[in-house]
């Protein structure tokens, strides 16, 4: 029997430092393993997006910019779908109060628009842990 079968999923976890480094080794490391199921090219841009997003906010909102203090992240990739949570140890936020950034009269804050490009661009959003934890779920689309 050979051990070349296609894996079922993939499922990684890790504590990391909030810094570019980390972000592009998740970054790099969740793409390699969408396009090794053959997700296409749509699909892994919303999750590029989305992770980058998660993570900056864990370290600029979450850990308020300390770079040291540790995010961690999990993921689980498959033939149908990609699912992660990204969880820092900031002091929280009610995810319900974020303005939303499209609303004429919140065009010019500077916050908001993270979240907002996660919604846009994953399948399911869920926020818990007094917004301390992000999970997020993309269905694999045919593009």
């Amino acid at each position: 029997m050979s051990n070349d079968a296609e894996p079922q999923t993939i499922e990684e976890t890790h504590r990391l430092q909030g810094t570019r480094a980390s972000m592009d080794f998740v970054q790099q490391s969740v793409l390699d393993g969408m396009e090794s199921f053959g997700y296409g090219e749509e699909n892994r841009f919303a999750v590029r997006i989305a992770v980058e997003e998660a993570m900056a906010n864990a370290v600029l909102h979450g850990h308020r910019g300390d770079q040291d203090q540790l995010i961690e992240i999990h993921w689980t990739i498959s033939s149908s779908q990609v699912a992660m949570f990204v969880s820092d140890d900031g002091r929280g936020y009610n995810s319900s109060a974020v303005p939303d950034p499209t609303a004429d009269e919140n065009l010019t804050l500077p916050s908001g628009r993270g979240l907002a490009m996660i919604k846009a661009f994953m399948t399911t959003v869920h926020v818990s842990d007094a917004g301390r934890k992000i999970e997020m779920t993309l269905m694999r689309s045919s593009s």
